[in-house]
């Protein structure tokens, strides 16, 4: 980006000292989420504080959280998962930076504030929140779309036109709802029947694949298993897609920005936090991603069809979303070998 001179920086640094904000000026890298980081957002953050930012993306929070640690990434600035934050609090991987003491943090709805991976708010702050369960042609299949049935007892139009996500959690507690267990299971006998249900199902899936979006618009599926912002933005090029709200149950998740404890450029981290918890920034990452934000007063400042689109505004009929917690290792343990069953 394009420096100021020295004349320039001190008559603005004066300016920005009249009216708040701090001054910064440096880098700030950024790991996120592939396609999920709005570039309109990173540009009036590097404008607005002289702050140069680099992005690198991962597709899964476990590679994520592998990578950080190792420590030593580089980064300042990581974008976990609910259940991925409460393990990086507790592993001690993040700075404790006080998100509920900052400026704009009045601006966080009060939904969002006492959650079970953060409590109050002292390490993160709201990303992007939803939902995932699957969307699908309705010119392709035109029978009923609440159930997980479509993705575990395929139907004839979908046996070879299914995309699972590549992910252990979502693959495997979507089985659990379908067969109506508890997540988080550890009982033999249950998981032993949802190894055998997911290794039946799994002949008539023809990918399993994080890349959802490009799956379902390039006409190489007809149904994927995919996150409710995912969903319309394949919509917005596939119009038939319906998103799902499945009867048996459906993920809720929020992604949260949080603070690496060995970020090299701190206070820029700092900014950042603060930066996006104002509305009409929010409603960038919105706009681009698809996703509600879990900050007041964005609405004003989103696109409208996000006001009303079926994949954000889920209909009275569907169920709460399911938001699940961390398992304890036992039982991680026994999903990463039906996992390994299932890959093979």
């Amino acid at each position: 980006m394009k420096r100021t001179t020295q004349s320039m920086a001190a008559t603005l640094a004066a300016a920005v000292a009249l009216v708040g904000p701090a001054w910064a000026e440096g880098q700030l890298n950024l790991y996120n989420w592939g396609n999920y980081t709005s570039p309109e957002l990173i540009d009036k953050f590097e404008k607005e504080f002289d702050v140069e930012v680099n992005i690198d993306g991962y597709d899964s929070n476990e590679i994520m959280l592998a990578k950080v640690r190792e420590g030593n990434t580089g980064y300042d600035i990581v974008v976990p998962s609910d259940s991925t934050a409460a393990i990086m609090v507790e592993q001690d991987l993040l700075a404790e930076v006080k998100p509920n003491e900052m400026e704009n943090f009045s601006n966080m709805n009060p939904t969002w504030v006492d959650v079970y991976w953060d409590p109050g708010r002292n390490y993160t702050v709201p990303w992007q929140w939803g939902t995932t369960s699957f969307t699908v042609d309705s010119e392709v299949y035109d029978g009923d779309i609440d159930t997980l049935a479509l993705m575990f007892d395929a139907p004839d139009e979908l046996k070879g036109r299914i995309n699972m996500l590549s992910d252990m959690p979502e693959v495997i507690n979507a089985a659990l709802r379908y067969r109506g267990y508890d997540r988080c299971n550890s009982n033999t006998e249950e998981l032993r029947d949802i190894t055998e249900l997911l290794i039946k199902a799994k002949a008539d899936w023809r990918t399993m694949d994080y890349a959802t979006i490009e799956k379902l618009t390039s006409g190489d599926v007809d149904l994927s298993q995919t996150w409710n912002g995912a969903a319309m933005r394949a919509r917005d090029q596939r119009p038939t897609l319906v998103y799902a709200y499945p009867k048996e149950g459906f993920t809720g998740w929020m992604d949260n920005a949080a603070v690496l404890k060995d970020a090299p450029n701190m206070e820029n981290a700092k900014l950042f936090m603060n930066f996006i918890m104002l509305p009409e920034n929010a409603a960038l990452i919105s706009n681009f991603a698809r996703y509600a934000n879990g900050i007041t007063g964005s609405e004003e400042f989103m696109d409208e069809d996000m006001k009303t689109a079926h994949e954000i505004v889920m209909p009275d009929t569907a169920p709460a979303p399911d938001f699940v917690k961390p398992c304890e290792q036992e039982v991680t343990d026994m999903y990463n070998r039906i996992w390994t069953k299932l890959k093979q």
